[in-house]
Parts: C-alpha cells; sequence; structure tokens
C-alpha cells in the first residue's frame, strides 16, 4: 500500500516528467548554446595569445634585422608579418620601424605604401597617428604638400593634436605661407607640456617667423 509520501514523490516525478517533456529541448539547446559560446570564448582566447606569440616572435626577427640595416631582408619579413598577422600590433609596430629605416635608406615610395598600410589597418589610434604624421613627413620632403595635408586628416587623434599642428606649420611655411605657419606651430607650442623638450623645437622655429610664444600667448590672455 503506497504512502502519502510515496505518493507525493510520485506526484513530483510526474511534474517534473511532465515539466521536462515540454521545456526539455529548449533547456538540452540552451545549455549547448551556452556551452558552446563558452568553448568558443576560451578557443578565441587561445587564438589570440598564440597569434600574439609568433607574431611577436617575428617583430624580433623583423627588429634585428632594422637594428643591422638590412632594409631588404626587412622588408620581406614585414610582409609575412602582414600576411600572417595582419590584425596584430605588433605587425602595426614593426611597419613604423621598418617605414624608418626605409627612409633613411632614401626609399619614401617605400616607407610611404608601409605607412599607409598602418594607418588604414592598425586597430591602435596612437599607432594610426604616429604612421600618419611620418607619412606627412614624406609628402612634405617630396614637396607634395596636398597629399602632405591630406596625410595628416589621419592623426588626427586625441593626445596628438600639437604634433599634428606642428606637422602642419612645417607644412604651410613650406608652402609660402608664414602667417598660417606661425598659427599652427603657436598651437602647437601651447599644446605641448614645458617638460617635453620638443617644446623649445617648436619655440626656434617660432623665433625664426619673428615670433615669440610666450609674448603672443601672454597677449592672447589679456
Amino acid at each position: 500500500m503506497a504512502t502519502p509520501l510515496d505518493l507525493q514523490e510520485q506526484e513530483q516525478l510526474d511534474s517534473i516528467k511532465s515539466f521536462w517533456k515540454q521545456y526539455g529541448n529548449l533547456i538540452t539547446w540552451t545549455l549547448v548554446l551556452v556551452l558552446g559560446a563558452f568553448a568558443a570564448w576560451n578557443g578565441w582566447n587561445w587564438y589570440q595569445r598564440d597569434q600574439g606569440i609568433k607574431a611577436g616572435a617575428m617583430f624580433d626577427e623583423l627588429d634585428r634585422s632594422v637594428q643591422a640595416g638590412d632594409a631588404e631582408r626587412s622588408a620581406k619579413i614585414f610582409s609575412d608579418l602582414q600576411a600572417r598577422y595582419p590584425a596584430a600590433q605588433w605587425t602595426a609596430q614593426g611597419g613604423l620601424m621598418l617605414a624608418r629605416l626605409q627612409i633613411d635608406k632614401g626609399q619614401g615610395d617605400a616607407a610611404t605604401q608601409v605607412l599607409r598600410w598602418v594607418v588604414d589597418k592598425s586597430k591602435d589610434e596612437g599607432l594610426r597617428a604616429l604612421a600618419a604624421l611620418r607619412w606627412a613627413g614624406i609628402e612634405l620632403d617630396a614637396k607634395r604638400w596636398d597629399q602632405a595635408l591630406k596625410a595628416l586628416e589621419s592623426a588626427n587623434v586625441k593626445g596628438y593634436e600639437a604634433l599634428v599642428s606642428d606637422r602642419r606649420g612645417d607644412i604651410l611655411l613650406a608652402q609660402g605661407k608664414p602667417q598660417q605657419a606661425s598659427e599652427a606651430l603657436l598651437s602647437a607650442w601651447k599644446g605641448l607640456p614645458e617638460t617635453v623638450e620638443y617644446r623649445r623645437v617648436v619655440e626656434a622655429k617660432l623665433n625664426t617667423l619673428g615670433v615669440s610664444p610666450a609674448s603672443a600667448a601672454s597677449g592672447a590672455q589679456k
């Protein structure tokens, strides 16, 4: 004879069976999706770490080649980095490093291609800004003023305003626009902290234009 406890347990069991019959598939698929997403997340993190380690190893190889001054081999290593790890920050940093060597070697066109790639592909705003500033410098040296100013548009990143103004001043001065150049350089001088050594370089540029930045700044405050 069934006891009240037996009947209560049977009712609970029947309720569980009914609930599972109604919602079992939904619960199962939900668990599959959740666990699958968790596994995918862990797998993606592992993949990212693995890619970062491999890209870092190639960056070290590129660094040694750049230090040795071997532009041809450095370009090949960077090409491999681009092909294998285009999204890695190491690759963008390697591009900046290679471009500097290429500029030193008089390979301005090759450096421009590398820097434009960094501007277009890097996810790091700071690296993109630095690449754009160097790209603008190459265009400036080549007397391609419009291209130089256009390159600066990609460097409009918070924290780099003063450097952009400084480079714009150089371009405007080369174009024979001393008044506009003075305004841009003065903006750069104001934007650079007093502790930054390069501020003195900007001040020297202003002095050659007959502008005393300290006097101009105090005059503007009155």
